[in-house]
């Protein structure tokens, strides 16, 4: 049992401030809009916004895994940030190839060129944030 002073490993100094915040805007905006389309406009575009709603979920669990902090929080964002880029990847892809699948668009249509492509850009710095802190915290032999 580890003692009440432990504290587990902080995944949020340095760029991950950075990374925290980005996820924080996008949990908001995700959230928000789809929150707002599935409540007013449903049946227009159900995939489309339910997909939105899926994205603001997964970005709120990443957004708590990198401030909770610990080895557990960092696989956790880990998986979801995998996730994250597997969504936007066949999303953004899909969204290309048949657009009348989408009449509306979702967070990760077009790999988020709604967001400035921050979707993309995002699970991609985050991974190699979660990899690059883990390694730098790891203690030399």
């Amino acid at each position: 049992m580890a003692a009440v002073d432990d504290k587990p490993e902080r995944l949020i100094s340095g760029p991950g401030v950075l990374l925290v915040w980005f996820y924080g805007v996008m949990v908001v905006g995700a959230v928000s809009r789809s929150a707002y389309q599935i409540a007013t406009e449903f049946d227009r575009a159900p995939l489309a916004y339910a997909l939105s709603a899926v994205a603001g979920v997964v970005y709120g669990f990443i957004t708590y895994s990198l401030v909770r902090g610990g080895e557990t929080a960092r696989r956790a964002a880990q998986v979801c940030c995998a996730a994250e880029l597997a969504g936007v990847l066949i999303v953004g892809t899909w969204t290309l190839v048949e657009p009348s699948a989408f009449p509306d668009s979702t967070v990760w249509s077009k790999y988020g060129m709604g967001y400035v492509f921050i979707p993309v850009l995002l699970p991609l710095s985050a991974l190699y944030w979660l990899r690059k802190s883990r390694t730098a915290a790891r203690p030399t032999p």
